[in-house]
């Protein structure tokens, strides 16, 4: 059973710093995408990063590039989202989740963390 666990959210003023985590377990396959995405309450779900396990190369949304990093750990089942600069309309549930590719789709996701930015 493929398992995501996130944590690291919180509550952070404006300009400050986050750094997501995420847990994979049970993942048999290779050369998936893994991402992060991020939900606001009365807002659409929104693909913030995307890593792929294959080749390191990675995407960002553009409300993001350049203040958000997305990264494996040195075994591949943890990836990180550092989040830097953050402002209050990063304000969501953020959660990680596996695509075959970036874009293609969620295949397997978890529960979420809440990440809040103060103004």
């Amino acid at each position: 059973e493929v398992q995501l666990v996130e944590s690291g959210g919180g509550l952070v003023q404006a300009g400050g710093s986050l750094r997501l985590s995420c847990a994979i377990s049970g993942l048999i396959s290779v050369d998936n995408s893994i991402g992060w995405f991020r939900q606001a309450p009365g807002k659409e779900r929104e693909r913030v990063s995307c890593i792929s396990d294959s080749d390191g190369s990675t995407y960002y949304a553009d409300s993001v590039k350049g203040r958000f990093t997305i990264s494996f750990g040195n075994a591949k089942n943890t990836v990180y989202l550092q989040m830097n600069s953050l402002k209050p309309e990063d304000t969501a549930v953020y959660f990680c989740g596996i695509e075959a590719r970036c874009g293609s789709g969620l295949e397997y996701w978890g529960q979420g963390t809440q990440v809040t930015v103060s103004a």
